[in-house]
């Protein structure tokens, strides 16, 4: 398939199956969860990386490394803290007494899925080393630079209720994300599912469904989703209303510092493609836009002092957007 190809309904029915088999596999160990599990399928067939927010035990980190097993790449995993150094992540050289000579070593960035734990316990320098990882796929070690590998993910995880010994991510990082899912508690019924199948137990195995190339095979694919013109006028209302909400109609001006970034635009595009391949559609539709809308805002609009003072969050605002743009 060329990138200029139209996506057709046996091809996105094709991949959709495939998709529900890495879901069906990551269901073998995570209970419930569904749409965290989605979101991170998201960001894998569109190439975004994700952060995870939720409070600890809930299997942040167990979500992240069942995605990565049943995938046929490479898989590392970064505890963060506070004595974290960049070359921790990206690799140092050191020296041969023998040879005289620097040889380059490593590190754990080089891999394919990188689980970045806890990621607001590292000092500034460890996010720039990391951010150069993910902005531009590459890495400086030595003055000499290496591209990392292909697909190269972060999926990375953080505490929001415990600030003690950790470092907010700066906001040029925060928007590297495509995605931030917040990850809430199980209900009653799936918290006792897990009793019964975690409890005593080793986790159950998964098995590998996709390898690189055909992650490569499904991106291309989700390029070729087509998007209609009023898809993306719809997707362009929602962010312009976050940057001058008084334009649409909204009084929201008070409660936003800032509004979305462009990157906000393209990912609400890709993400909506992969939502309408996901379910097995060649074509997106509002309801895909609407969906992945929070997880692609939330971090992306800085709310002011006043809209804290009313106990706002950002997600009230995006939801208010969401809610009252006009769907076409």
């Amino acid at each position: 398939m060329t990138e200029h190809q139209p996506l057709d309904k046996v091809r996105a029915d094709e991949i959709s199956r495939r998709l529900d088999l890495v879901l069906a596999q990551t269901e073998k160990v995570i209970v419930g969860q569904r749409q965290m599990m989605e979101g991170l399928l998201l960001g894998l067939i569109t190439g975004g990386h994700i952060l995870l927010e939720g409070v600890p035990g809930l299997a942040k980190t167990l979500a992240v490394s069942t995605l990565a097993r049943t995938l046929d790449t490479g898989f590392r995993r970064i505890q963060f803290t506070p004595d974290l150094l960049p070359a921790d992540i990206t690799g140092t050289t050191i020296y041969n007494r023998e040879t005289g000579d620097f040889t380059v070593k490593k590190g754990p960035v080089f891999s394919n899925i990188i689980l970045a734990d806890e990621i607001n316990r590292a000092p500034a320098k460890v996010q720039s080393a990391l951010l150069e990882a993910m902005q531009e796929r590459q890495v400086t070690i030595g003055g000499e630079t290496f591209p990392l590998a292909d697909p190269f993910l972060v999926l990375a995880t953080q505490n929001p209720i415990e600030q003690e010994g950790t470092y907010p991510l700066p906001e040029a990082q925060v928007d590297r994300f495509q995605l931030k899912l917040r990850v809430g508690y199980p209900s009653r019924e799936e918290e006792k599912l897990i009793l019964e199948r975690m409890a005593g137990h080793s986790l159950p195995e998964v098995d590998r469904v996709i390898d690189p190339a055909g992650i490569r095979e499904i991106r291309q694919a989700v390029n070729t989703v087509f998007v209609d013109e009023k898809i993306k006028s719809y997707i362009l209302d929602i962010v312009f209303a976050s940057r001058d909400p008084q334009a649409a109609g909204l009084d929201l001006a008070p409660l936003i510092a800032w509004g979305a970034s462009p990157r906000a635009t393209l990912a609400l595009t890709q993400l909506s493609r992969a939502r309408a391949i996901l379910r097995g559609r060649a074509f997106v539709i509002p309801e895909d836009v609407k969906a992945v809308g929070s997880d692609v805002l939330r971090h992306r609009i800085l709310i002011t002092y006043e809209a804290e003072a009313e106990n706002l969050t950002s997600d009230d605002i995006v939801n208010t957007l969401l809610d009252n743009i006009e769907v076409p």
